[in-house]
């Protein structure tokens, strides 16, 4: 497949108000990409804008909650009504800290509901646009997509269902032109691991434990757009992703022993 040029080409960003999301809109708009990009946050989204207006990017902006069905799907047909989407970038995401034992299952079923269903709400409704683009699907994946990740039960849930799902979907477009990329992050400097979840729902209050350094999110919206350009089917970003995917698939319990021996302090154990 010969590599991509996003001159012109129209991209939806989910979570495009913050972190790698603002990133990779900014680096799709300078390579001359209108992006259109949705969160849930108002103000994020301006700042994402004011940022993309100092390059003079073309940014569209949306302020949904993707896992309200109803409302995402109209501004999904809104956008479309403009003309097809070439590229989603399914990158909106959530994550939680706490042993499973202790947690509300209304933790686990909002993780899921942004990290998958959103993606799966926006795919519905973009891919046959995409199709007659033989456009690209790229979805923000994790480590926690392919190994286990203790006290995060339900985002290596979300995850798992992500690359079960994309890896499906790419079988299925397999011949129509269009691309599907899963990417694998390990640690990135975002908002993610301070908006984490806690048993109760609550902003969780103990600290994250990095393995490894946290790569900026510009690095990583570089790499994950050159990815893109190359129509890779997966990328796994950072050392610690490639460390922890081999470890995993080659010694799965030397794996799982180090993992939690080094998370073990982010089990959160309180009971609600």
């Amino acid at each position: 497949m010969p590599k991509r040029n996003f001159q012109n080409k129209r991209v939806l960003i989910t979570g495009a108000g913050s972190g790698l999301g603002a990133a990779l809109s900014s680096r799709f708009c300078r390579a001359g990409a209108t992006v259109i990009g949705i969160d849930l946050d108002p103000k994020g989204l301006q700042q994402t804008a004011t940022a993309i207006e100092a390059i003079n990017g073309r940014f569209v902006t949306h302020t949904c909650d993707i896992r309200d069905e109803e409302q995402l799907y109209a501004i999904l047909h809104s956008v479309l009504g403009q003309g097809d989407v070439d590229v989603l970038i399914n990158n909106a995401g959530i994550s939680h800290r706490s042993e499973f034992l202790y947690t509300r299952a209304s933790v686990i079923r909002k993780v899921m509901e942004i990290n998958y269903l959103g993606a799966v709400y926006c795919t519905d409704v973009l891919l046959p646009g995409i199709i007659r683009q033989k456009g690209m699907i790229i979805s923000v994946s994790s480590v926690a997509g392919f190994s286990p990740l203790i006290a995060r039960t339900g985002y290596a849930a979300s995850k798992h269902a992500v690359h079960g799902f994309f890896d499906s979907l790419r079988s299925e477009v397999s011949g129509s032109g269009v691309a599907v990329m899963l990417v694998c992050p390990s640690f990135i400097k975002t908002n993610i691991g301070r908006n984490a979840l806690g048993a109760d729902g609550n902003l969780v209050t103990h600290r994250q434990v990095p393995i490894g350094n946290f790569m900026s999110a510009d690095i990583a919206a570089e790499k994950i757009f050159d990815a893109a350009v190359h129509n890779k089917k997966q990328l796994l970003l950072g050392k610690v992703a490639k460390l922890a995917y081999w470890t995993q698939k080659l010694v799965p319990g030397i794996y799982a022993r180090q993992m939690a021996k080094k998370l073990q302090t982010e089990l959160q154990r309180e009971p609600v």
